[in-house]
């Protein structure tokens, strides 16, 4: 096998094949010469197939499953195209021009229906199928340059919607064959053999795209800018042109810029990673490429996709950047949904394709046991797979294990290539480059999937010797500790285990061994007890070589004569403290199994009563039992300064206390520094920096604060438990650690020992119920907005490990959110701390975006995080994500409680709003014509004003249209509360009597 060429670091991604659909067609009996696939169409659940025998196969995506046929007798299938908004829908177009809207109905278990046809192209053959992208309307396109649309009937809406005959419409006929056809935000592209053209479907108005003509097969599509920074503009158009160009064009059809991808079409296609033959790219393979591209999609993350009959082209236009080509054969059509590509092929075949980063397809092999295919692509992109980003999707053992399973017979180039590769790998952290500098570079190391760097020394460096005192001091430690032998019958180690036999491949290197406390594992009593007294023997060493050094000093010390003899006695002292320590040491140490015992007491205590229910809705009683249970839980998982004293501290007091007069001797020796020295420096520091004594005031005011148990609002958040905690034990602890917050946040406690529901939380979050928090802050955020602060920062410090955060502080809001839809299944609290640091990345482009998470994180969480502006742009948005007939009973699910409808309406109304001088004269009447003004909120407001209110609900909300000018919405207010005379006045101050005159006017309303 020869060697595997590298490819640019430009390119980082790939279009790989994993699953063969083969299978699929022949269950299907579509491999035959006699009735093969036709066409194709994608969405989220469905893949649906057009045959030539007039038969479309709905497959469903998850397992590959057939689940229906609908048959057709008007000639085979041309056309297919799913519902974006509602997958219970797909248009289909025959031979014979016929043009059918089904309805599956298969949530209800129901037969499909065909709820609307059109035989408006008779005797054509239909192109473009397309969906509008909020109704249930169908824009076709044919080979005479015909377009219609049709809309389709619903029997969801009753019994009888689905007897509703909506006539078809004729919009235009262009002037040749429709390519394509593409819809959005009320406008449709399309692109015939000549131009494109964008019509305003509501005004039906008519634009042409750019001046000059072409000639052929060129597509056109929308480009959504509704991701990043760019959330809220308008869509942008692409338009091909000849001579592998690209014109991009505003949402007007104004063309803003041409894009000439003909040179980069000129660098070497990349392979085609699949199954079916080995990748193989050639570097040398260079010529420009003038190509037509016939169809233009839209696909995942800001890409757009093209094809010719022999490769697949992928541009990401806002760089003007090709992002790759690969060689594909016969292509026919291409369907995409998001980044996946299912692929027609002339005779019928079909093959699914997925873009993906390079790094992500080798661990995709991985896990389907590709090993040589896997092992290949790891050397062409190794400058993709070698970066610190990649260890979270290929760590390096893995990438070991990956060499392991190839033959070393047959893969030998393969290995070596890959051993540079492994050899080629950073850390998984940022940082990397500066850890690796402060090793040595005789030493190489990789990183573990635990964070640990693995060293490996080679010996004869310079390093070694510098090493050897610390390692003669690792084996000194070593030795001593082995001094301390026990006899105990239920900790008595076998000899054999202790032994130096090993196998040769578990032997560390001489010279270079670790000896990592590891806390997890178990020690011994009396080992506990042993480094616990050497830790008291550290502690008075230190203090003895501090006053033998202040006593050295003859500089800073006026040494008495009568002092020569003091270091006798201190020596003496020393000795007789280090050996009273000794045989008290085992009686001053608080026993923690007694501790987690009388924890465990405590706690079925208070559960067993909890289950009364007489006790349980009773607050008194409840708040009782709590409190009884709260102080044992303070002693045995509180904070360090509210449990018994450390053996560090018990060493000290005990050494003042038993030894007064050495104690003293150290303290009287320490500031006996000259008078003068130290008046100078005081008077120096005044000078210098005056500042300082405010900043100590400071410290010492905080410093008292955080003495307060109680009240305390600086105390920090403590995410993990100081103790391991049995899990039986550690449910009932949530279970009452929850109760005791609730009801600390919404009763107020009166008792000494109570903590607050703040203080409370901060200290025992680890407890905590993360869920119930949540629902508690959003229920209390007015009263206890602390609360809801703690809470944030905890979540914020128990997520600060996940991956996310790494690609949300990269500050790539279109990354950021796909890896937070990787999490899925959601849970609200990890997924609301995520939400808050790209809040505080990305701001109102951020809290746009939050739509798709709802209902894991639902309008409350949205308020209490985003400024209200903000807010009403993410509630805008989310309102408008549903069907037009369902927004209303939407947003009325969203109002709970019902007062928040006023608040809603206040706010739309003074935020993106007419100045309201604009709108009101001085005496508060309306202003001619002022009602035409243009309300940045207005969707809403309508939405709002017609949700079901009582009369003094709708009362009010009449009185603030009228305060800020909002005519049209007080005008249906007064045709809801029959005010016939106040509705006439203002709409003769308003001087607009096309008000009465409309089909759907006030007078018209009331008759």
């Amino acid at each position: 096998m020869s060697l595997i060429p590298v490819v640019p670091e430009n390119y980082t991604h790939v279009l790989a094949e994993f699953d063969c659909l083969d299978p699929l067609l022949s269950a299907l009996r579509l491999d035959s010469g006699r009735l093969k696939c036709t066409c194709l169409a994608v969405s989220r659940k469905w893949l649906a197939l057009g045959t030539s025998a007039g038969g479309l196969h709905l497959i469903q995506k998850e397992g590959w499953k057939q689940r229906l046929i609908l048959t057709h007798k008007e000639g085979s299938i041309t056309q297919v195209a799913c519902c974006p908004h509602d997958e219970d829908y797909i248009a289909v177009a025959t031979s014979q021009g016929l043009v059918v809207v089904w309805e599956l109905q298969l949530e209800r278990r129901g037969r499909p229906e065909r709820v609307s046809v059109s035989w408006e192209h008779r005797g054509q053959t239909v192109t473009a199928l397309c969906w509008d992208t909020g109704t249930l309307r169908v824009f076709v396109g044919d080979s005479a340059g015909k377009v219609s649309f049709l809309r389709a009937g619903s029997t969801k809406l009753g019994k009888g919607a689905a007897f509703v005959i909506f006539p078809v419409q004729t919009i235009t006929t262009v002037d040749s064959k429709v390519v394509q056809l593409g819809y959005q935000d009320g406008r449709l592209l399309v692109s015939s053999l000549s131009r494109c053209y964008l019509c305003d479907t509501e005004k039906e108005k008519f634009w042409r795209v750019g001046n000059k003509e072409r000639d052929g097969e060129y597509g056109a599509c929308f480009f959504p800018q509704n991701k990043g920074v760019l959330v809220g503009q308008p869509p942008l158009l692409y338009c091909a042109r000849p001579g592998s160009r690209i014109w991009e064009a505003s949402f007007h059809g104004e063309v803003l810029s041409t894009h000439q991808f003909k040179q980069l079409l000129g660098s070497p296609p990349l392979p085609l990673v699949t199954y079916r033959n080995e990748p193989h790219y050639n570097p040398g393979q260079k010529s420009p490429q003038s190509i037509a591209f016939s169809k233009l999609l839209y696909l995942g993350d800001q890409n757009l996709l093209t094809w010719t009959d022999s490769a697949i082209y992928i541009f990401t236009p806002q760089t003007g950047q090709l992002l790759l080509w690969t060689q594909v054969k016969d292509l026919v059509d291409i369907a995409v949904y998001r980044s996946d590509l299912f692929c027609l092929h002339s005779g019928g075949r079909l093959s699914h394709l997925s873009l993906l980063s390079a790094e992500r397809c080798v661990e995709r092999l991985v896990r389907r046991e590709s090993w040589p295919l896997a092992a290949s692509i790891c050397c062409m992109f190794q400058h993709a797979v070698t970066t610190s980003r990649a260890r979270k999707t290929i760590p390096i053992d893995r990438l070991e294990h990956l060499r392991s399973q190839l033959n070393a017979t047959s893969h030998q180039e393969l290995i070596g290539q890959l051993d540079d590769v492994i050899a080629k790998l950073e850390p998984l952290d940022s940082a990397s480059s500066s850890r690796r500098s402060s090793i040595s570079s005789h030493e190489s190391f990789n990183v573990l999937d635990c964070g640990i760097y693995r060293v490996i020394s080679r010996r004869g460096s310079q390093s070694d010797e510098e090493t050897g005192s610390l390692i003669n001091h690792s084996l000194s430690e070593e030795e001593r500790l082995k001094d301390f032998s026990f006899v105990q019958e239920e900790d008595q180690v076998d000899p054999d285990l202790q032994s130096s036999e090993r196998p040769e491949a578990e032997r560390p290197e001489q010279g270079m061994q670790f000896h990592l406390p590891l806390s997890f594992r178990p020690k011994p009593t009396r080992i506990a007890l042993q480094a616990v007294k050497d830790s008291v023997s550290s502690f008075v060493k230190k203090t003895t070589e501090k006053i033998n050094t202040l006593q050295m000093n003859s500089d800073l010390w006026q040494r008495p004569e009568s002092r020569e003899g003091g270091h006798p006695e201190l020596s003496v002292t020393t000795a007789m403290y280090l050996e009273e320590m000794d045989n008290e040491i085992y009686d001053e140490i608080p026993n923690t199994e007694v501790d987690m015992q009388d924890l465990r007491t405590a706690t079925q205590r208070a559960i067993s009563q909890i289950h009364d229910p007489l006790l349980l809705l009773d607050p008194v009683c409840l708040g009782e039992v709590l409190l009884e249970w709260l102080p044992v839980l303070q002693r045995v998982l509180g904070p360090a300064d509210l449990r018994p004293a450390s053996l560090s501290d018990l060493g000290e007091k005990r050494w003042e206390k038993d030894y007064p007069n050495s104690y003293r001797e150290q303290q009287s020796e320490e500031p006996s520094f000259s008078s003068e020295h130290l008046t100078e420096k005081k008077e120096g520091l005044e000078e210098a920096a005056p500042e300082l004594r405010e900043q100590e005031e400071q410290c010492g005011s905080a410093e008292k604060l955080c003495e307060v148990p109680n009240g305390n609002l600086s105390e920090p958040v403590r995410v993990l438990s100081p103790i391991a905690v049995p899990s039986d034990l550690l449910a009932d602890l949530t279970q009452l650690a929850t109760l005791y917050t609730e009801m600390s946040c919404f009763r107020k406690q009166e008792h000494e020992q109570a903590l607050e529901c703040n203080v409370f939380l901060r200290r025992f979050f680890f407890l905590l119920d993360q869920e119930r928090v949540r629902r508690m802050c959003l229920l209390c955020q007015g009263e206890q907005a602390e609360v809801q602060r703690s809470f944030i920062e905890a979540m914020l410090e128990v997520t600060q490990s996940s991956k996310v955060v790494e690609v949300i502080h990269r500050g790539d809001l279109l990354r950021s959110l796909r890896s937070l839809r990787e999490l899925q299944p959601w849970s609200a609290p990890p997924l609301l701390a995520h939400l808050y640091r790209l809040y505080e990345k990305h701001g109102e482009a951020a809290v746009r975006s939050c739509c798709q998470f709802y209902p894991t994180i639902t309008p409350a969480d949205i308020w209490t995080m985003a400024q209200q502006s903000h807010f009403l742009a993410y509630l805008d948005n989310l309102v408008q994500s549903q069907s037009e007939g369902q927004r209303l009973s939407f947003l009325q699910t969203l109002l709970e409680p019902e007062s928040l409808k006023q608040d809603w309406l206040e706010l739309a109304l003074t935020h993106d709003a007419p100045q309201r001088c604009d709108t009101v004269t001085p005496d508060g009447q309306p202003r001619w014509r002022s009602h035409r003004f243009s309300w940045g909120y207005g969707r809403l407001l309508s939405l709002l004003i017609r949700l079901p209110a009582n009369l003094p609900s709708k009362h009010k909300m009449a009185d603030s249209c009228r305060t800020h000018g909002y005519w049209m919405g007080y005008l249906y207010l007064c045709c809801e509360l029959q005010d016939r005379a106040e509705a006439f006045s203002t709409v003769c101050q308003l001087n607009d009597i096309s008000l009465l005159e409309e089909p759907e006017g006030w007078f018209n309303m009331w008759c």
